[in-house]
């Protein structure tokens, strides 16, 4: 039986003094400042800090820890953008490159369905020459397929994308309104969280230049969360970013939740997902990324920071699986699901096929300590039957 975090909270006497102010505040659930950010970073007591981060996972979540039977889909990795830490991305005719025919998404929809999935996760390049008809039949052809899925698509930096070929991209807001809601009625569920990175501009005008900012990020989840989608927030690090770069980050996303929660929205970021920069061959590729123990800390301090966040999420495909498991002990409590096919990144091998079957998702959960709890989209529990289901 794991330590209760009141328990684990009244006791905890680490061994750097320093971390006594930060553990007297997570115990009485007062948000930590951008200096005890700082100070879980630099503190070489790592144990205390994953302890910490650990309680409160446990406070939230007790002993379960969530995964879920997924499908992945990359429809283009041709894109207008040419982000130097990005090495999924081509230029029309380069070789590799692709955008998948309506009918290839119907494979894969029907795939799904037939592999019981409860979502499927679409995310791609800005492809400049696909018209924004495209997207929409493809959310129409897949709820058509496969109604019950819950389809999480586009990051926003697609919608934008989308709102500029739909010729709405002057409109402002109103045309991310405009766009979202076109979305929707073809069969959107939520955004991911994808397209964060990092929200500084002096990051932002070296590694990704063209992309759109910070605020612009915010606005199109704010939308989202006004329009009554839940969202996913992420942040891309171990790059040419500070530190201090990431705890502004994560305050950010904090302080754009406490906006969403205290007003009318019935939308609000679900998960926060901190996502290792992986070298590849991108212009960046000299960088070694971040080691495991700097993800290890990542996670600790994003669940510490994130008070308001429901759920941390170590995705295993960048992460992992093996180093998912001790994410589940450093305050993560999802781990993705089986995902089938990601093209994004590969950290383990050179195909895009990775997949994780649940049965693997589940033994990993276990191994950890954790009990595991297979969700849906919105992180409601599911009955299962064989490749039938249904929300509990």
């Amino acid at each position: 039986m794991r330590t209760s975090a009141l328990q684990l909270t009244e006791n905890f006497a680490p061994s750097d003094k320093a971390l006594v102010p930060i553990v007297e505040k997570v115990v009485h659930d007062e948000s930590l400042t951008a200096e005890d950010g700082l100070l879980l970073y630099e503190t070489t007591d790592l144990w205390s800090v994953c302890s910490l981060a650990d309680s409160v996972r446990t406070k939230l979540h007790g002993n379960n820890a969530f995964y879920n039977i997924n499908r992945h889909v990359n429809y283009s990795n041709v894109c207008a953008l040419s982000c130097k830490f990005c090495d999924f991305y081509r230029k029309k005719d380069q070789e590799g490159a692709y955008a998948h025919s309506l009918e290839d998404i119907s494979n894969e929809a029907t795939q799904a369905r037939l592999a019981g999935a409860t979502e499927m996760h679409i995310v791609g390049g800005l492809h400049p020459w696909l018209p924004f008809s495209y997207y929409t039949q493809m959310l129409s052809t897949i709820k058509e397929i496969a109604p019950d899925i819950h389809i999480k698509a586009f990051t926003a930096v697609e919608i934008v994308h989308l709102a500029r070929i739909s010729k709405r991209g002057r409109d402002g807001i109103a045309g991310i309104a405009s766009v979202i809601n076109d979305l929707v009625d073809a069969g959107l569920g939520s955004l991911p969280g994808g397209g964060a990175e990092v929200f500084d501009e002096r990051i932002h005008d070296e590694a990704y230049r063209g992309k759109i900012k910070g605020e612009q990020w915010l606005d199109v989840h704010r939308v989202a969360h006004e329009l009554g989608l839940n969202t996913n927030a992420t942040m891309l690090y171990g790059h040419i970013e500070t530190r201090e770069d990431r705890i502004k980050h994560m305050l950010t996303i904090r302080e754009e939740q406490d906006r969403s929660i205290t007003s009318s929205s019935s939308g609000t970021f679900q998960a926060f997902i901190p996502l290792p920069f992986i070298p590849g061959v991108s212009e960046l590729s000299h960088l070694p990324g971040p080691s495991g123990i700097e993800n290890l800390r990542t996670i600790a301090i994003s669940r510490l920071m994130l008070d308001n966040v429901p759920h941390i999420k170590a995705f295993w495909i960048m992460q992992t699986l093996h180093m998912a498991q001790h994410m589940l002990q450093c305050g993560a409590d999802d781990i993705d699901g089986t995902v089938m096919w990601y093209d994004i990144t590969k950290v383990e091998s050179n195909t895009t096929h990775q997949e994780s079957s649940a049965e693997d998702l589940c033994r990993a959960i276990r191994d950890a300590g954790f009990v595991p709890v297979e969700r849906d989209t919105l992180y409601r529990e599911i009955e299962r039957d064989g490749k039938s289901w249904s929300v509990r």
